[in-house]
């Protein structure tokens, strides 16, 4: 009889899994004058992301209305977050991370059209310690007392950030590392400024950075600084502006190069720097205005 009444409560709780899995909508909402304790449907959306994501399946898409601050989030699934075009959505947050990206092995999340703002107090804009991929599209980061994208995975993933701007973040702009294997970010048309390092890339990080800028940063632009596996920065038509270092590589107990293809310096306190277990080298087409060092430790390839 006990062996009869166990199973059937395990079948009780196999049904209710079922029926809440069955009740997550694919594509839900939020609103600024939307509320929590409803099914976030178009027509009565919920109020924060958070209220948001437990009723929304995986894969979906949490879409915002109308402007308004939505609040912080923990994502452990693949998902869109949509702050639409031609709004203000925002995350505003104090003494905490904005959005945390802890998902499955295969997962993937694209977070869209949102201002993440940490009030000077926030720790991170967007902290992603595990998935398979992060997209980061149209997006403003700012204010927050360590970096506006914090990437620490240990197995490697993906990074695609496109059109976004990172600034004004005690740490830096984006910093990426990994464990074991590396982590991928590819930047597309971002602007990483007056940060105390634009873009940090450390252990077992490969990026590749286009149509990009760092500028007013108080330690260095782009930076190639690894202790663990090698770190490796390829530029392209980008440009680092009035940082103290415009360019670094090195500086760590790992191999950290950085590749130049049609990048401009100007006005740096020092253009160019090679430091300990560091390379840089110059593809071409490269211009450095210098107002300190100019280019004297590029490799010619």
């Amino acid at each position: 009889m006990k062996n009869v009444a166990f199973l059937f409560k395990f079948l009780v709780l196999a049904v209710i899994a079922n029926a809440m899995a069955q009740g997550q909508a694919t594509r839900t909402w939020i609103s600024g004058v939307g509320d929590d304790a409803n099914p976030c449907s178009r027509t009565a959306p919920c109020k924060t992301f958070a209220g948001a994501i437990s009723k929304t399946a995986a894969g979906g898409e949490i879409d915002v209305l109308d402007p308004g601050g939505f609040g912080a989030v923990t994502i452990t699934k693949s998902i869109v977050l949509d702050g639409g075009g031609g709004q203000v959505a925002s995350i505003l947050v104090s003494g905490t991370n904005g959005i945390v990206v802890n998902a499955g092995a295969n997962d993937v999340v694209t977070i869209r059209n949102l201002s993440i703002n940490g009030a000077g107090t926030g720790i991170n804009g967007i902290k992603f310690t595990a998935g398979r991929a992060l997209h980061v599209e149209h997006c403003m980061i700012a204010n927050f007392t360590n970096h506006g994208i914090d990437v620490e995975l240990t197995g490697g993933g993906f990074v695609f950030v496109q059109d976004t701007v990172s600034q004004d973040n005690t740490g830096s702009g984006l910093s990426a590392l990994s464990t074991a294997a590396p982590v991928q970010v590819t930047i597309d048309a971002s602007r990483f400024d007056n940060n105390s390092l634009g873009v940090s890339a450390q252990d077992f990080s490969w990026f590749s950075i286009r149509n990009s800028q760092a500028s007013g940063n108080s330690q260095v632009g782009f930076l190639a600084q690894a202790n663990g596996g090698n770190a490796v920065v390829s530029i392209a038509n980008s440009t680092a502006g009035n940082n103290a270092i415009g360019v670094q590589a090195g500086g760590g107990s790992a191999s950290s190069s950085v590749r130049l293809s049609g990048v401009s310096l100007f006005l740096n306190v020092i253009g160019l720097r090679t430091a300990t277990n560091g390379g840089i080298a110059s593809f071409g087409n490269n211009y450095n205005s210098g107002s300190g060092t100019p280019n004297t430790n590029i490799a010619p390839q």
